[in-house]
């Protein structure tokens, strides 16, 4: 017999329409694999329908205890975990949430076989699947909705309202922007998935020089990494490996930037013990001109970008930061900065996010199944195996033991 895969209806809440593979990818991975055995766990919030993947040729149903390995993409509610079964979905307990370590006590105690989506890397500790591109496409978009709104000019729908990502654009191409500066902060996959969205408007891109120096009369948009924002404190440049490894030897060249942006996206990833980008008596400078910034990163509570108070969420993406007071206030207001820091963007677009998350975990996963995991892909992902942490994690024990 076959292994049997199951994809589960998602219950946590707020619901979330994503689904790791959608009916084509379900057909590819039948083609590809014809020893397995997909069914789909009857959901009525899925993006795609139960009718969807009856139609593709899959049992959909209520009962799939018989199944051996469990699909899905948010955390699965402790009383619905199944006991001796293979899960993968995004568990947020590698880095010691408080909020989920009851869900590892239980995975643990119940026997399961737990990958994280984020834990699924290459041999070099590259995460081979995600969401970040999507989260980047509608943070980009959400940042333009803000800023239309904030200063009455226009006035964009949703991006859940949105078909997909195409009708994204399509709305942005309609607009008349301002002779604005624009600038992203990244160079992975959610900076990627926001310079998609800008050279699709399209918006012209600078270089660092011409950005800080030269006025357009047009809107611009300007791509930095890490040491375009941050110098060391001795002078010397070497490089950005020398920023991962030695953070302490470095301070934010943030401001600089900060003097001429107008619209900020942040879409980097923010390694402890790095600086801040800027501190709040910076934003109280009338050097300081950003007027709305998307916070895709969102690393709240002693993050690097000290204007994001909170997360938002999809319903009520905006807020103000009141730089004289530094607190929330309404973001319309004359003096306030637009923030968008929704943490759960990539829900938005459930359907291209769901065929692009697909296409990832068709390529890298599910062949590791049918190959003895050739490349040590399941092997480097299992949290738990019998029981117990894997020697990987086994860093979560105390955590797990509620020590930390």
């Amino acid at each position: 017999m076959g292994i049997k895969f199951t994809i589960i209806k998602e219950r946590k809440t707020p619901a979330d329409r994503r689904v790791v593979l959608t009916p084509s990818k379900l057909i590819q991975a039948q083609k590809q694999f014809p020893d397995a055995i997909f069914k789909i766990e009857s959901s009525d919030i899925r993006v795609f329908s139960n009718k969807d993947y009856t139609k593709a040729g899959f049992k959909v149903t209520h009962n799939v205890s018989d199944c051996d390995v469990f699909i899905g993409v948010k955390e699965v509610p402790i009383e619905n975990l199944i006991p001796n079964k293979a899960y993968f979905f995004f568990s947020h307990t590698i880095k010691k949430q408080p909020y989920n370590r009851k869900l590892l006590k239980a995975v643990l105690e119940k026997n399961i076989v737990l990958y994280d989506h984020e834990t699924i890397v290459n041999e070099k500790g590259f995460r081979l699947i995600g969401f970040g591109r999507y989260a980047g496409i509608v943070g980009t978009y959400n940042g333009f909705r803000a800023w239309g709104l904030k200063y009455n000019v226009w006035n964009l729908p949703k991006a859940e309202a949105i078909h997909d990502q195409k009708a994204l654009i399509n709305q942005l191409q309609n607009l008349t922007f301002p002779n604005i500066k624009i600038l992203l902060t990244g160079s992975g996959k959610v900076a990627n998935g926001s310079q998609e969205i800008l050279d699709a408007v399209p918006i012209k891109k600078v270089s660092v020089d011409d950005y800080l120096n030269q006025t357009f009369n047009e809107p611009v948009y300007c791509k930095i990494d890490v040491l375009d924002y941050n110098k060391r404190k001795d002078g010397k440049v070497i490089d950005m490996f020398d920023f991962f490894n030695n953070p302490q030897d470095y301070e934010s060249n943030f401001m600089r930037f900060a003097k001429v942006t107008n619209y900020y996206i942040a879409g980097h990833f923010y390694g402890n013990g790095a600086p801040e980008f800027f501190t709040k008596e910076a934003v109280k400078s009338s050097d300081f001109k950003i007027k709305v910034i998307a916070d895709i990163s969102c690393d709240v509570n002693n993050g690097p970008i000290p204007t994001t108070l909170r997360t938002s969420t999809i319903e009520e993406p905006f807020y103000g930061y009141d730089p004289q007071t530094e607190a929330e206030t309404g973001y319309k207001n004359e003096s306030a900065i637009a923030v968008m820091s929704v943490d759960n963007l990539p829900c938005e677009l459930p359907k291209d996010a769901s065929e692009g998350f697909g296409n990832q975990f068709l390529q890298h996963v599910m062949p590791a199944f049918f190959n003895n995991d050739k490349d040590g892909v399941l092997a480097r992902a299992k949290i738990t195996e019998n029981g117990q942490l894997t020697s990987r994690f086994a860093y979560l024990q105390d955590y797990v033991d509620g020590l930390e």
